[in-house]
């Protein structure tokens, strides 16, 4: 069964609950999802052995939260190039962690990255829960 490693840094609660409906989408498809506070990461020996990554951070005054640009920067030293990969973020009136993420794991760490990042300002209206669970089959199909 393929791996799939979540790895989050929530002001509110509003990502990590996005982060646990990507997790859903990606069990509909038949990954094994470990969801992760980004405080849990100490180690980037800690990221080996997935077959698919994403980060995602809530945008607070227009940026990620401190605690994912710390993580992004041990993540660097993991070796994720040509592994798998999307980013998410919840947002209040603008959603450039979202963004920023998705654009260090493509052009940085050099990864395949599914279309786009995954915007929501939360996982409980608006259509959120179903975009969730589609943005987890389609980092499904990355690895099927």
């Amino acid at each position: 069964m393929s791996k799939a490693l979540i790895v989050y840094s929530s002001r509110t609660g509003q990502t990590k609950n996005i982060a646990e409906l990507i997790a859903e989408g990606l069990r509909l498809s038949a990954i094994d999802v470990a969801i992760k506070d980004v405080t849990e990461i100490k180690r980037e020996d800690e990221l080996a052995d997935y077959d698919l990554y994403v980060f995602g951070s809530s945008t607070y005054h227009g940026a990620m939260m401190d605690r994912m640009k710390t993580f992004l920067f041990l993540a660097e030293r993991a070796e994720l190039h040509g592994k798998p990969g999307g980013s998410f973020g919840s947002f209040g009136w603008s959603g450039e962690a979202a963004e920023r993420i998705y654009d260090t794991m493509k052009n940085i760490y050099g990864m395949d990255m599914v279309s786009t990042p995954l915007m929501l300002k939360t996982g409980a209206v608006g259509g959120g829960i179903k975009v969730a669970h589609d943005y987890g089959r389609e980092l499904a199909a990355k690895i099927a």
